[in-house]
């Protein structure tokens, strides 16, 4: 599935919204195919998101410098929609970076070609209240959990909930993520 076909990205929304094909014949045709190596920038910090992506393979981070270190606040895996959709929405600069954590395949979407769709039909405009409210969704729970849980809480939700973020990506981005240091998270892995 590394070609944008409407068949291929159907698949992707019937998750969330079940459309007719022709729908995606139209998405299909504004979608670029990009690829990242592992460590690779998509998107530099004080930049602006020119795209919505949908990460097809491979993994990506989004990160904010404190200074001394990149704190990890978002992990993206396949069929995930990713941006900074903070510069996206407001198309300014914004601290955040993203990173391919693996090699990537990634379909891309230009800001000014999804607000061509939206203003199209309904439909397109469903198609972007699906993916603002899986963004949405996605770090409004992140944001609860990090505040309300445990570390060892979050780890265990983490590992119960996303395995894959276990399996594929470095501790110490793992640890970021979680709100913790990479010493702290080893003492809760080596406790459970």
């Amino acid at each position: 599935m590394i070609q944008p076909t409407p068949e291929n990205i159907k698949i992707i929304f019937d998750i969330f919204f079940e459309a007719d094909l022709k729908l995606w014949n139209e998405f299909s045709q504004k979608l670029t195919v990009k690829k990242y190596d592992k460590n690779q920038t998509i998107k530099e910090y004080n930049t602006t998101e020119k795209f919505m992506n949908i990460l097809v393979k491979g993994s990506v981070g989004l990160f904010v410098w404190n200074g001394q270190d990149d704190i990890c606040i978002n992990l993206y895996y396949e069929n995930n929609f990713f941006c900074d959709y903070l510069s996206l929405l407001k198309q300014k600069q914004t601290l955040i970076k993203s990173e391919a954590l693996e090699d990537c395949v990634v379909w891309s979407i230009h800001h000014k070609d999804l607000q061509e769709l939206y203003s199209k039909s309904l439909i397109g405009v469903n198609i972007g209240k699906v993916i603002s409210e899986e963004l949405f969704i996605k770090k409004q729970t992140e944001q609860v959990n990090l505040l309300t849980l445990k570390p060892q809480d979050r780890y265990l939700k983490l590992l119960e909930e996303r395995p894959e973020i276990i399996r594929r990506t470095p501790l110490k981005i793992i640890a970021s993520y979680l709100g913790l240091t990479a010493e702290s998270l080893s003492r809760i892995r080596k406790r459970i």
